[in-house]
């Protein structure tokens, strides 16, 4: 990477973060680009990853087996956006980059990857699904976008990522947001209903 997790990740909470604070709670039940998830439950699974990723930083295990209950606690998208500052401060501590990453035994700069491809795209998720503006940093995305090139079979396999969505002419004249979109199986044209 040509900049530090941890600068990448501070670059996607900047764009991110405001977009959590915008979710009302009017918006908690609609349905988003991923199918399984409405806005509170996609909000409360990016809120588990920045979470858990912080320990992965540490090299400590991460628990994704506890369904996710933050939204809705107390003034949550604050916490929402301490959490994604500790989430930076953690991929910034020494050594975070180096080695393996809790027991994903995934090499520590994948592991953040992920986060940061999940913390960008869940973000453009979350904009669609409640109609807010989101546009992400170029840099940020064309990071995400070769990262998750390297892991797309791993992530279809585990069921992170949806089948490829085919971009029309073959994605040609396509952004790198689209593009990431659709390599994550998402329709980059998705609106809310």
């Amino acid at each position: 990477m040509t900049k530090t997790i941890s600068d990448l990740l501070e670059a996607a909470a900047e764009r991110s973060v405001p977009v959590v604070r915008g979710i009302t709670d009017e918006r908690l039940a609609d349905p988003t680009p991923c199918a399984e998830y409405d806005v509170r439950a996609l909000a409360d699974h990016l809120f588990q990853v920045v979470v858990n990723f912080q320990a992965l930083a540490a090299k400590q295990d991460a628990d994704f087996g506890v369904a996710p209950d933050y939204v809705g606690r107390g003034d949550w998208r604050a916490a929402f956006a301490d959490e994604t500052a500790a989430l930076v401060r953690a991929w910034a501590a020494p050594g975070a980059e180096e080695g393996t990453s809790g027991a994903m035994g995934l090499p520590a700069a994948t592991v953040g990857g992920m986060v940061l491809g999940d913390l960008t795209v869940h973000a453009w998720d979350l904009a669609r699904a409640t109609g807010q503006e989101y546009s992400p940093d170029p840099v940020v995305v064309g990071e995400v976008l070769a990262s998750f090139r390297a892991i797309a079979p791993m992530g279809r396999k585990m069921g992170a990522f949806g089948a490829e969505f085919e971009l029309s002419e073959g994605g040609a004249g396509a952004s790198d947001l689209d593009r990431l979109l659709a390599l994550t199986g998402r329709d980059p044209g998705w609106q809310r209903p």
